[in-house]
């Protein structure tokens, strides 16, 4: 029998499935790096009357301990989106907000050390009040967390576009919904972890810092300006392997500040690993959102109009880069529904909790889970089908302008709508339901659509700022990407990536849209994966978050091949004689002239490196390209504060089917039919795969994952006892994905994002299904998760009532 050999798909499996790994605790890059340990608050809100070192300090093998009264006289507030007085430092100061707040930071010799020494600092507390909730925190009698800004609001902006009060006067139906949007994190299996080193030198101090920070780095200046120093001075290395992210290690900044304190005190490199119980209690989580919708309904169901009111419960501080949840999906605030009258009003609450950031998906979770739920609404205010509701208001021609600014670039949902109500064999499913319903038991069918915004224009969190009080010349905008690309003497192409992913495949695809480019084959070229701000190209925008790659970084690398092609061709056609190099292709490793003639890429190559006297005037002596794609659709806010903000604008349509046993309320996915549209496809496998675990993802919020805590303000949801993630066996469900493609006219392959998009459908599908399912016992849902217990509880309460 003969043996057969694994070829892996992605350029980044061999590695990994071979304990050859890159991650941050392989990597001992510094000689004499020390190891630390954070203390932390046990109380959720908190005056600190005394933090006492001194007994720590004194312990055998500890090198340091800094605590309040270091991080205050050596560390600025880091810089924040907005104008609220709500300071943020790496450590509480004067108060602790949450629990798990760093307090100080104990470096010794290792790890056992670190930790024993730790107990050894004693804190003093004088007790506050806390609040834990969004709306609880509006409450005139809340605790206040920031007593200088007089209030737990953050923000507050309301936004008004065309004639709402007029459509909602002349509606046939107002329909309104109040929902909450769990909190719930992205649970990755690698935790935070971080090494820094303090330099002092003649040019100033610099920090070095090694983390698993999977950007943007628009926070490297936000740690710059936090440490006082250039950003120049700041120097971030990103080791090539992230055990997941997902947006949540963006929160991991403030543990690099910290750290380098630390080694500025130690005199030594500082070692930081956080352990599970600390990502899951101090680390980062998405926003919980408590909102209201409303819409103006015509009698033939088109809603004219909407007015949503969406509170952001941030946590203790307004970390950036947060209000980023309350405004990135804010180009496409109406989905995919033709509403031209839009109201909104965003407001970001701070509360005794773990502050918030990027978690998949962001701001579309939410966002959808209202909007979708209020499209339910509608049509059983109307009489509609659900699925009809919702083909009669869908966006039909492209490009679309919105509302609120945003320009859908490509579509087509009706056909997408089609093709998911197909391949999940909805007259089947409702026969089902049917059957189910005759015999006393629990069915439903949930249906979401939703636009998936891609490749974000930063200038959105601009809108925080009313636009009277914006600093002229100060606007954001732009979404723009480097890559870095260079051909050796052996015609061997490398693509240089600065692009952070965790495990998405981008040095795969980069690879892969090289070598088409170029005309080579794949093993010609090779892509590498590296983040090290001092050489590696990249942006203030750079970085794997909001599906950026697909529309942005690929196109970056089609920019910078069309470089290096134009001088394989001019050095090709010296070897050619007479030939004219725009009448030259690259295919199949060579260059080809049209009556068949032809000479190795590798050749032309050689002539830049080995013979560039000969090649002609005008033509560089290079085969190096940085290149850049910053696309202008991508601009800061107007005036009147409408905003593109993402680049592209992809498609899902979602249709997914429960079964609850009636005996014990569990909730059974039975089935799902998914269809997207991200333009282009650009390699099959990875983009089922990012379908799949957005799925996954987006069934942990609805039915299993949150952050609880009990009224005291401790939170009751630390461990995996209580914080629950699905594994394999809950995502056993029978799954029907497709895709329709409607290439983007704004990016040169036609691609868009594909990361995310189930994470924002498949929760307020699912909740609808449940909806649906109880729907003959008059039970409304407006929350998540939904299990088994909460069920027991709406139906409990829906008897008693």
């Amino acid at each position: 029998m003969t043996a057969r050999t694994w070829v892996p798909s992605r350029d980044e499996d061999a590695a990994l499935v071979t304990g050859r790994g890159a991650f941050l605790d392989d990597l001992d890059p510094l000689p004499g790096t020390l190891v630390a340990t954070v203390v932390r608050s046990t109380r959720p809100h908190a005056r600190l009357r005394s933090v006492d070192l001194s007994r720590a300090r004194a312990h055998p093998g500890v090198a340091a301990v800094i605590g309040p009264d270091e991080v205050r006289a050596a560390l600025r507030p880091f810089p924040l989106s907005t104008g609220a007085v709500m300071p943020y430092l790496p450590t509480g100061v004067d108060k602790v907000r949450f629990v798990g707040e760093p307090i100080a930071v104990v470096v010794a010799s290792d790890r056992y050390v670190a930790e024993d020494a730790a107990e050894l600092v004693a804190v003093e507390y004088d007790d506050l009040g806390a609040v834990t909730a969004a709306r609880a925190a509006l409450e005139p009698d809340a605790p206040l967390l920031h007593e200088d800004a007089g209030s737990n609001v953050a923000t507050d902006r309301t936004f008004s576009f065309g004639p709402v009060e007029e459509r909602f006067r002349d509606a046939a139906h107002v329909v309104t919904g109040r929902y909450d949007f769990p909190r719930y994190s992205s649970v990755p299996m690698e935790c935070y972890s971080v090494i820094a080193q303090w330099n002092e030198g003649d040019a100033g101090p610099s920090v070095e810092a090694w983390a698993n920070f999977h950007g943007p780095f628009s926070m490297v200046p936000v740690m710059a300006g936090a440490l006082g120093i250039p950003t120049s001075r700041v120097r971030l290395h990103v080791p090539a392997d992230i055990g997941g992210s997902f947006g949540i290690k963006a929160g991991i900044y403030p543990y690099v500040v910290l750290m380098a304190l630390a080694s500025k005190h130690s005199g030594t490199p500082v070692r930081w690993a956080e352990d599970r119980v600390e990502h899951l209690m101090a680390s980062s989580t998405g926003a919980d959102r408590a909102m209201t919708f409303s819409a103006a309904v015509d009698a033939d169901g088109t809603v004219t109009a909407l007015r949503t009111d969406l509170i952001d419960n941030v946590g203790a501080y307004l970390r950036p880069p947060e209000p980023s949840t309350l405004y990135r999906c804010y180009g496409n605030i109406t989905g995919p529904y033709r509403i031209d009258a839009v109201e909104i009003r965003a407001r970001a609450v701070v509360t005794n909790t773990m502050p918030t950031g990027l978690n998949r998906g962001f701001g579309g979770q939410q966002l959808y889970f209202g909007l979708e739920r209020l499209m339910d609404a509608v049509a059983a205010a109307t009489g509609l089908d659900v699925v009809e509701v919702r083909r009669r208001n869908l966006v039909s021609a492209f490009p679309h302008e919105t509302a609120t600014g945003g320009v859908y670039d490509s579509g087509d949902y009706a056909a997408a709508l089609d093709l998911a109500v197909k391949n999940a064999d909805l007259a089947e499913l409702e026969r089902r339901r049917e059957a189910a319903r005759a015999e006393g038991a629990f069915y439903g069918i949930g249906t979401a659509l939703v636009v998936d915004p891609s490749g974000t224009n930063i200038g959105y969190v601009g809108l925080a700022t009313p636009a009277e009080d914006r600093r002229p010349g100060r606007d954001k905008s732009g979404s723009t990407e480097h890559v870095r690309m260079s051909v050796d003497l052996q015609g061997i192409v490398t693509v240089l990536l600065g692009s952070v992913p965790q495990g998405q495949g981008h040095a795969t695809v980069a690879r892969k849209v090289a070598a088409q480019r170029l005309g080579l084959p794949p093993e010609q070229v090779r892509a590498v994966v590296d983040m090290d701000t001092a050489t590696t190209p990249w942006t203030v925008t750079s970085g794997s978050y909001s599906s950026r790659f697909a529309p942005l970084v690929t196109s970056a690398v089609v920019a910078a091949a069309d470089t290096i092609a134009a001088t394989v061709k001019a050095a090709g056609a010296t070897l050619l004689e007479g030939a004219d190099p725009g009448e030259l292709t690259l295919l199949d490793g060579k260059v080809v002239h049209p009556d068949g003639r032809s000479v190795a890429f590798r050749h032309a190559a050689g002539v830049v490196h080995w013979d560039p006297a000969s090649l002609p005037d005008g033509v560089p002596a290079r085969l190096y390209a940085e290149a850049e794609f910053s696309p202008r659709e991508t601009r800061a806010a107007t005036a009147d504060d409408r905003i593109n903000s993402s680049l592209c604008y992809g498609f899902v349509a979602e249709i997914v089917a429960v079964r609850i046993d009636p005996d014990t309320l569990e909730i059974e996915v039975d089935r799902v039919s998914s269809v997207h549209d991200a333009g282009t496809v650009l390699d099959q496998t990875l983009l089922d795969g990012q379908v799949y675990g957005a799925l996954v993802h987006g069934l942990g919020g609805a039915a299993y994952e949150q952050f609880t805590h009990a009224d005291s303000g401790q939170p009751t949801a630390a461990t995996f006892l209580d914080y629950l993630c699905p594994t394999s066996a809950e995502a056993g469900f029978d799954l029907r994905t497709d895709h329709v493609v409607t290439p983007s006219p704004l990016t040169p392959l036609g691609a868009k994002g594909c990361g995310e998009g189930s994470s924002m459908s498949f929760p307020v599908a699912y909740a609808n299904a449940v909806a649906d399912a109880l729907a003959p016992r008059g039970i409304d849902i407006t929350r998540l998760p939904l299990h088994g217990e909460v069920l027991h509880q709406l139906l409990t309460e829906k008897e008693n009532s």
